[in-house]
């Protein structure tokens, strides 16, 4: 494994890694951002909790 080392240098193998995930993950992001299905930014459809299952919290307890 030593030898792999020798031919690159890890510093530029390193940032050339990071470069491509950075690049894939905004990639990824675009897709999902162009999709109607999963473009969490401009949904007109904003989804609220049901407020029929839902309880009010017990009156608070001071412990003094």
């Amino acid at each position: 494994m030593h030898r792999i080392w020798q031919w690159y240098d890890p510093r530029r193998a390193l940032m050339a890694l990071f470069s491509f995930l950075f690049a894939l993950a905004l990639l990824i992001h675009f897709i999902l951002l162009a999709s109607p299905d999963f473009n969490w930014m401009a949904s007109s459809a904003r989804v609220t909790a049901p407020a029929s299952n839902m309880t009010p919290m017990p009156p608070v307890r001071n412990m003094n």
